[in-house]
């Protein structure tokens, strides 16, 4: 294993797949010469050139579609956008073309692209530039939908992501841009195949959870439990949104008879209503306490760094609420 920080990770999954193979192609603003806002695409454009490594002006809606033709025409699109906010002026392209098109056209025609945008608050940049949008996407049936926690995953996923003949979506946190973790040292075929879930702690006293940047907030109250309380709480990160690996979850929940959820998005109508709703219609008997899903309230993300992090969920409010359920 070797040390590679978030960010890198990604730049090694696309130059891989780009020397890989050549139909492989990186579209986005700033994605050429400059490197990207984080770095993230730094000597891309110099090793393989501006007709592989595009640079494209402020018109999402016009590069994603653009993605959307060339994917069905035999290119492998790797689409930035650079803050998922911005992925709904890219929306038709997304829903009704690339997520359809496949299906339409009876399995004739495939659109293997991905989309990877900086999701997320911690940044205190605001409503319109950390939102959490993964499960707008998750409801459209031709969609996948990626949100890795650690280097190692993320190099996994994307990798495997690239080679998908479907559309693919990948919310990449924010906070999570400059962290460090282990790989493995040959990377060139390591992949992880989407739609299983990671169990990041075992334990047997309850079951949390999470995805994206609450993943390293949940170990951390995972740990605090266990030394300051006694629980032992299984963390299990799902890394696929969709599709849904939904029997890690029912299979840990059998064991501990506890359930909560962690998220950054709000609560009504996301991944933590989903996978509780999945738990308790394969068999409620085997939750033994009321399921809990911890999320920001139904509000925009305020600016103020200091109601920010009164907004999102912490380690001190998810711990908290945990207890709560334990008293």
């Amino acid at each position: 294993m070797s040390k590679l920080k978030y960010f890198l990770a990604l730049n090694r999954a696309i130059r891989e797949e780009m020397s890989r193979d050549e139909n492989v192609v990186l579209i986005g603003e700033d994605v050429g010469e400059s490197g990207g806002i984080f770095s993230q695409t730094r000597g891309l454009y110099n090793e393989f050139g501006e007709l592989r490594v595009r640079d494209t002006p402020i018109a999402e809606g016009g590069f994603v579609t653009m993605a959307v033709g060339a994917a069905a025409t035999g290119l492998r699109p790797v689409i930035e956008i650079g803050f998922g906010d911005f992925v709904t002026a890219c929306m038709d392209g997304l829903v009704n073309q690339a997520a359809k098109l496949r299906y339409m056209l009876g399995g004739q025609v495939k659109v293997p692209l991905v989309l990877y945008t900086f999701s997320g608050g911690g940044l205190a940049a605001g409503p319109q530039h950390s939102q959490c949008l993964e499960s707008w996407f998750a409801h459209i049936p031709g969609l996948k939908v990626i949100s890795p926690s650690t280097p190692m995953d993320l190099l996994g996923l994307f990798k495997t992501a690239i080679r998908d003949d479907d559309p693919v979506i990948c919310f990449l946190g924010k906070q999570l841009v400059g962290t460090s973790g282990d790989v493995p040292q040959d990377t060139k075929d390591y992949l992880i195949p989407l739609g299983k879930a990671d169990v990041k702690i075992e334990g047997k006293d309850i079951t949390i959870v999470t995805f994206s940047q609450m993943t390293p907030i949940v170990m951390k109250v995972a740990e605090s439990l266990k030394s300051n309380n006694g629980i032992n709480a299984e963390v299990i990160d799902l890394r696929s949104i969709s599709p849904l690996d939904i029997e890690t979850v029912i299979k840990s929940v059998s064991k501990t008879g506890s359930l909560c959820v962690v998220q950054e998005s709000q609560s009504p109508c996301s991944v933590a209503s989903e996978v509780i709703s999945k738990v308790v219609e394969y068999d409620s008997k085997i939750l033994f306490k009321n399921p809990l899903r911890i999320t920001p309230p139904f509000t925009p993300s305020p600016f103020s760094p200091n109601l920010e992090n009164i907004y999102r969920p912490s380690q001190v409010s998810i711990e908290s609420k945990i207890l709560k359920l334990f008293q």
